[in-house]
């Protein structure tokens, strides 16, 4: 008698479990909300708004879009045509915010403010920059960025960007490559230590 009333329970079970097995989940035609579809940044920004004035000039400062560096255009003011002048007129480029279009467009930038740019000592590779923190101490974005800004106007004639801290460490060599634009944030923090070439004798 207790055998059959396993076997009893124990049908009832499986067949239970093979109806559930059976019955699939219905088709719907009620809309179900699961949120907008994500949505893909432009970056682009509109032509239209780089227009320089008298003595102001455009350049191109490489911000971040699409965990890419993308160069933009902005407009500077009219300044000496030396080196740091040049760089410090980008620096604080790379810091604003972006504008609302840009930002539309999907970029932005990973300098940070109160970041500083001073000339060469002596004793330094020519084309070195100072900048007011040690570089390889910088965000890899960050670094990735400024190094790909200066590297059209700052740097040594078909060289790399060569920047130094504010301390007496030696300079240190970067190059804006593809691959830096395409993955910035594993740009190597440490660059190569350049050192001055002696002067003839």
């Amino acid at each position: 008698m207790r055998a059959r009333w396993v076997w009893g329970v124990v049908a009832s079970v499986v067949g239970v479990g093979l109806l559930g097995s059976g019955c699939g989940i219905r088709a719907t035609t009620v809309p179900v909300d699961v949120g907008a579809a994500p949505s893909r940044v432009s970056c682009d920004t509109p032509a239209d708004q780089v227009r320089p004035v008298g003595d102001e000039v455009t350049a191109d400062v490489e911000l971040v879009c699409g965990s890419q560096l993308v160069g933009v255009k902005r407009v500077l003011p009219g300044v000496e045509k030396k080196p740091v002048r040049e760089a410090q007129a980008l620096l604080a480029e790379l810091q604003k915010d972006p504008t609302a279009e840009e930002r539309d467009a999907g970029f932005s930038t990973g300098v940070p403010d109160g970041l500083g740019v001073a000339p060469a000592r002596a004793g330094d590779p020519k084309g070195t920059l100072r900048l007011s923190r040690k570089p390889e101490d910088l965000p890899p974005l960050a670094l990735a960025q400024i190094v790909c800004t200066f590297a059209d106007t700052a740097a040594r004639p078909g060289g790399p960007v060569v920047l130094g801290g504010p301390d007496a460490d030696p300079p240190r060599a970067w190059e804006c490559t593809e691959a830096v634009r395409a993955r910035p944030e594993a740009v190597p923090t440490l660059g190569e230590i350049v050192r001055a070439t002696p002067s003839p004798t």
